[in-house]
C-alpha cells in the first residue's frame, strides 16, 4: 500500500474510534437516563449499541488485526490435544495430594520451629 492510502486509512481511524467512544458514552448515559424503563429493553438497546460499536471498531486497522488474531487463536485451539476426563481427575488428585503434603510438611515445620522459639526466649 502506498503512504498516502495508509495515511487517508490512519485519519478514518481516528474517526471510527470517536465513533465508537461515542456510542459507548450514548450506551452508558441512555442506559442511566432511561433506568425507568424495563430492564429487558435497556439491554435489548444496548446490545444493538454494542454490535454498532463492534462492527465501527473492526472496521479499522486495529480492529482488523484483532480480527484475524481471534480467526487464528481459534484454529490453534482446534489443534490443542484435550486431556481426558480420566487423565484430568488423576492430575486432580495427584495435585490436592501434594498439597496437602506440603500443609503437613509446613506445619510440622512452624510447630517445630515455634516450639525451639519459645524454648529460647523463655
Amino acid at each position: 500500500m502506498n503512504p498516502k492510502a495508509e495515511a487517508q486509512d490512519s485519519r478514518f481511524d481516528l474517526v471510527k474510534w470517536l465513533v465508537v467512544v461515542l456510542l459507548v458514552a450514548v450506551g452508558v448515559v441512555g442506559n442511566q437516563y432511561y433506568s425507568a424503563q424495563p430492564i429487558l429493553y435497556r439491554v435489548l438497546a444496548l446490545l444493538v449499541i454494542a454490535a454498532l460499536a463492534a462492527y465501527v471498531a473492526l472496521q479499522t486497522g486495529k480492529g482488523k488485526a484483532f480480527f484475524v488474531l481471534a480467526k487464528e487463536a481459534r484454529v490453534e485451539i482446534r489443534k490443542v490435544v484435550w486431556p481426558t476426563r480420566q487423565e484430568t481427575t488423576q492430575t486432580t488428585l495427584i495435585v490436592v495430594a501434594v498439597v496437602l503434603v506440603m500443609a503437613l510438611l509446613l506445619w510440622g515445620l512452624d510447630s517445630l520451629l515455634g516450639w525451639l522459639v519459645s524454648l529460647i526466649v523463655g
